[in-house]
């Protein structure tokens, strides 16, 4: 169970403050492990999808949207929102390099009615209640057919017409050109310095969607200037093979310079569902982003360049062709590096005019996900506006159901960040009344959040709260023993400390 922030405040006028008497244990002794399971939600920006509802509202309700969202997250039982900060070259926080995002102030470039960052906002109130938040970024895409106002002189289109391209109703960056990559890379390391965020994460947006013309033929994207400057330069490659290549070393050098920058920050990419199609089990077909997005997933999976990998499994489990399980199946057996598979679900089908899905669906396919005694489990659902209309009641059967328990997101090992250390506490006694335990930042490295684990008649429960804003654990009444942990930025856990019960 997760104890609200309620209990951070407590009056100092009554309250005692006393230094616990503790030990340093190397493990937790009994206590069982810790649950672990990846459960998120996508926030889409574009077109209005999720947040804000609609184009330049005031910011007032804007904030009030955004903390509907958070609080409805947090009581559902997710632990990670992936908000989408850069829907189309664009930006949902304050950017020297990208203008504001009309999908948020009404316009393209025109600033918010109050100076406030929306971003930073996003990021506390994750982290208040405990959720990590991964910015998800569209590395590609300069306009999208729902924007309805023109690119402000400070947009890509304008400041670098050359390597922004007209594909149907689209515009977009040509991933042949180098600094269409190098924005991408500079737009990243630019929120990674600014923001505390918990991940990067891009969607299956790379070379787009194929448009059709009015005969019903695929036209081809444009590129032909980048084209012939990689054939003069010396280039080898057939002209897929080369398209490939550009995103490749975009995947790659994502991966590489947000590590450098800051290692326990997670990388994730959510690609197209299928596999490529010689990688296909019998029976599986459908669209192939391999020969047509010119995304060699299974490399970047092979190659470990991502911390997790989130495939769009947007088919029923009864749906032969694209049968959910079989596909969740074929990419766990491609996953040589151990990184984390964490599936995208069609949550947002509920109620859809076509193809609909119920709630059993959904709750069949969460458990799918589910492996015996895996402690890297979990998934993603598109998106926030099917459990925000708790359509078919989802949200409640979340929240009853696989959610009834809660969960931290899991270990991410490989990274590098430094062992946490157990956070830094104080007993507080109210007159008259029991103990309360106060934690905070200790002198190791930043904690994300602060469990506390009580022993009840040979039972084990928990509970976590969220750092670094100050917050107090009430031990459970008639626990005979307790211990007290980190975690850190990336899930490690301290050492624990046990702690005297009567708080003394």
């Amino acid at each position: 169970m997760n104890v609200g922030l309620t209990r951070r405040h407590v009056l100092a006028a009554m309250a005692t403050p006393a230094l616990g008497s503790c030990a340093l244990l190397d493990r937790l002794s009994a206590a069982p492990a810790l649950p672990r399971e990846f459960r998120a939600a996508w926030v889409a920006t574009v077109a209005n999808i999720d947040w804000p509802s609609r184009p330049g509202l005031p910011t007032a309700v804007q904030r009030a949207e955004m903390i509907t969202l958070l609080d409805l997250a947090q009581a559902i039982g997710l632990n990670a929102l992936v908000l989408q900060v850069r829907p189309a070259a664009d930006a949902i926080y304050p950017s020297t390099l990208e203008p504001w995002s009309e999908y948020l102030t009404g316009a393209s470039g025109r600033a918010p009615d109050e100076a406030w960052d929306p971003l930073a906002e996003w990021v506390d109130g994750a982290h208040a209640r405990g959720l990590e938040l991964h910015a998800w970024f569209n590395p590609y895409r300069a306009r999208h057919p729902s924007a309805q106002s023109e690119p402000p002189l400070a947009h890509v289109a304008n400041t670098e017409p050359a390597i922004v391209k007209r594909y149907g109703d689209w515009l977009w960056m040509d991933p042949g050109e180098p600094h269409a990559a190098q924005r991408m890379l500079d737009v990243v390391l630019d929120v990674l310095w600014r923001y505390d965020i918990d991940g990067v994460h891009i969607d299956d947006y790379f070379y787009p969607y194929p448009v059709k013309s009015p005969q019903g033929v695929d036209l081809p994207f444009p590129d032909e200037p980048s084209w012939q400057r990689y054939l003069a330069s010396g280039g080898r490659l057939a002209r897929d093979d080369w398209r490939r290549d550009n995103v490749d070393r975009l995947i790659e050098r994502l991966y590489r310079e947000i590590h450098a920058t800051k290692p326990w920050v997670r990388f994730g990419v959510s690609p197209f569902g299928l596999p490529r199609p010689d990688r296909r089990p019998a029976g599986i077909s459908g669209f192939s982003q391999y020969d047509t997005l010119y995304a060699d997933v299974e490399r970047w999976w092979q190659q470990g360049w991502m911390d997790y990998l989130a495939p769009q499994l947007y088919w029923p489990i009864g749906q032969a062709a694209q049968a959910f399980e079989v596909l969740l199946q074929v990419w766990r057996a491609g996953n040589e590096q151990q990184r984390h598979l964490w599936p995208g679900l069609f949550t947002s089908r509920l109620g859809a005019e076509r193809n609909a899905y119920d709630a059993a669906e959904v709750l069949a396919q969460v458990q799918r996900t589910r492996r015996v005694d895996a402690s890297d489990d979990g998934h993603l659902h598109f998106s926030m506006a099917a459990l925000l209309g708790n359509r078919d009641g989802i949200a409640d059967r979340l929240r009853a159901g696989p959610y009834a328990q809660p969960a931290l997101t899991p270990v991410t090992p490989w990274l590098a960040e430094p062992k946490p250390q157990p956070p830094a506490f104080e007993w507080h006694r109210r007159i008259g009344g029991s103990p309360e335990l106060h934690v905070r930042q200790g002198d190791g490295p930043p904690l994300r959040q602060a469990v506390l684990w009580h022993r009840q008649a040979g039972f084990w429960s928990w509970q976590a709260l969220p750092l670094p804003a100050q917050g107090a654990f009430a031990p459970a009444a008639g626990a005979d023993r307790l211990l007290l942990l980190g975690i850190g930025r990336s899930g490690l856990e301290s050492p624990a400390l046990s702690l005297r019960v009567n708080g003394t």
